[in-house]
């Protein structure tokens, strides 16, 4: 009985660790985050711009009327996000390639997103402001950074959780974009 009581909580421990480290030993990435969103139209939203008055962001630009007709990324980001502030000389490379780069600035203050984009630069053509989280929620967003890969009618084609560095965007996004425009 003593010896049962002694490696009970051994026992315990094993199963705790065995079952976490299940994932990551079977070869899944725990950064593969499966969104349920992916092939289907994104949510409807409309945010306001950083500037009062000036142009915000809204489900429109990429599913309406006068949808872009091209593939685009979605980035959320926030100024107090520091994979965030190392993500956007990459974001701005692929803007200048005419990517067209939209901004969801997550649970932050406007005027700290612009400090943080007069420091950094401004790859974004549009940004909305989600002070509450409330778009990126329905988004399914899991933190910050996140991009999304919206094709030219409007659907999520792919979703990045984390920073986009150098080898994402060589080897998924570019690809992926390339491949949407054809």
């Amino acid at each position: 009985m003593r010896r049962l009581v002694f490696l009970m909580p051994l026992i315990v421990i094993v199963a705790l660790v065995g079952t976490l480290a299940w994932p990551i030993l079977e070869g899944r990435d725990p950064r593969q985050l499966p969104s349920v969103l992916l092939d289907k139209p994104i949510p409807a939203f409309e945010l306001p711009g950083l500037m009062s008055g000036g142009p915000g962001l809204a489900s429109a630009v990429f599913t309406g009327p006068d949808r872009l007709g091209k593939p685009a990324l979605l980035n959320v980001f926030a100024s107090w996000c520091a994979p965030c502030r190392l993500e956007i000389p990459r974001l701005a490379g692929l803007a200048a390639e005419g990517v067209a780069v939209y901004g969801l600035a997550y649970k932050d203050d406007p005027a700290a997103t612009l400090g943080f984009l007069e420091q950094l630069g401004n790859p974004y053509h549009r940004i909305g402001v989600d002070r509450d989280g409330r778009v990126a929620i329905d988004f399914g967003v899991y933190g910050v950074p996140e991009t999304y890969v919206i094709d030219a009618e409007g659907r999520i084609r792919h979703r990045h959780v984390g920073e986009i560095t150098d080898q994402v965007a060589r080897e998924t996004l570019v690809p992926l974009l390339e491949s949407l425009t054809r």
